[in-house]
């Protein structure tokens, strides 16, 4: 065996010294990215509005972007975030009719909680 690679530890047991650390990162679509980081009931009123309607509790997050939601997306302005959410609800809105709107409007909800959730842990272990 190569010295390089492995060495014994005191139980005699051979191990790996030369590993490879793979970090995975997803990359996110401006669309995606614009999804705003709302307070966990807003996000679930806009899952429920998007199970229904497909698009309406997109259309309604788009607001939230405009009274200070943070999103992905810090380096642009929030009015370019906002249209990028009122652009996802009429694409849901439009697509709705074969399906792949509302199936996509319900995926966004989902996504708008896990963010939400994710938001409110941070919150909840910095206090």
């Amino acid at each position: 065996m190569d010295q390089k690679d492995t060495e014994m530890n005191e139980k005699g047991v051979t191990s790996s010294t030369s590993g490879v650390v793979v970090q995975v990162r997803e990359k996110k679509g401006p669309l995606r990215s614009a999804i705003p980081y709302m307070p966990f009931p807003v996000a679930v009123l806009c899952l429920f509005l998007n199970t229904f309607v497909p698009g309406l509790g997109t259309f309604v997050s788009a607001f939230t972007v405009l009274c200070g939601a943070r999103t992905d997306l810090p380096d642009r302005h929030m009015c370019c975030v906002f249209w990028l959410n009122i652009a996802a609800a009429f694409i849901q809105i439009l697509t709705a009719i074969v399906m792949v709107g509302w199936i996509m409007s319900i995926f966004w909800g989902m996504d708008m909680v896990i963010l939400a959730s994710m938001c409110h842990s941070v919150l909840f272990i910095s206090t």
